[in-house]
């Protein structure tokens, strides 16, 4: 018997060809990672000149044709690894998990470290092998969503005192609005 291209396969390229064209509609470039040990995608964001910006933002794609509804279909649960989740809390730039749904040929976006930050009585330690998530499905992944991962890292690299100086933040506010 040989080799065969399965659904899934199918589905894990076209989320990545999902987030890949929007980000490209935005000027930005995206690289995909061979040897994924929980991030999938590398977005790289450049200013209106061209110029390369500092800090990249991670993505890990998840990707099914059967989405569990949540929250009255307003939202989907998706697992993410216990082991994921400790490398990603730990990461001081954004990492957005990405739910396509083949279904539906659209995609849902959760910025990890937000997420947590919001949950005061999460413990990593008493977490399961696996702890899931609700994706908001009003976070769609088109244009707007990729811009606002950049916003997202520049408010981490303003927060840590990064290259991006207070100025310049808001100038690329004003670009990406």
């Amino acid at each position: 018997m040989r080799k065969r291209r399965t659904r899934s396969h199918v589905l894990a390229d076209l989320s990545a060809n999902h987030v890949e064209r929007h980000a490209l509609l935005c000027g930005f470039s995206v690289e995909r990672v061979t040897h994924d040990y929980g991030i999938d995608l590398v977005l790289t964001t450049y200013n209106s000149g061209g110029e390369i910006e500092n800090g990249p933002i991670f993505l890990q794609l998840k990707a099914t044709d059967a989405p569990r509804r949540r929250k009255g279909g307003q939202a989907i649960a998706v697992s993410l690894r216990r082991s994921d989740l400790e490398h990603w809390l730990r990461e001081l730039m954004p990492i957005i998990v990405v739910l396509y749904d083949g279904s539906a040929q659209a995609a849902y976006w959760l910025y990890v470290q937000a997420h947590f930050e919001k949950q005061p009585d999460f413990s990593l330690s008493a977490a399961g092998n696996t702890v899931t998530v609700h994706v908001d499905c009003a976070q769609v992944v088109d244009e707007t969503a990729i811009r606002q991962f950049a916003r997202f890292r520049d408010m981490v690299l303003v927060q840590i005192g990064g290259v991006v100086r207070h100025h310049e933040y808001h100038d690329h506010l004003r670009r990406t609005r």
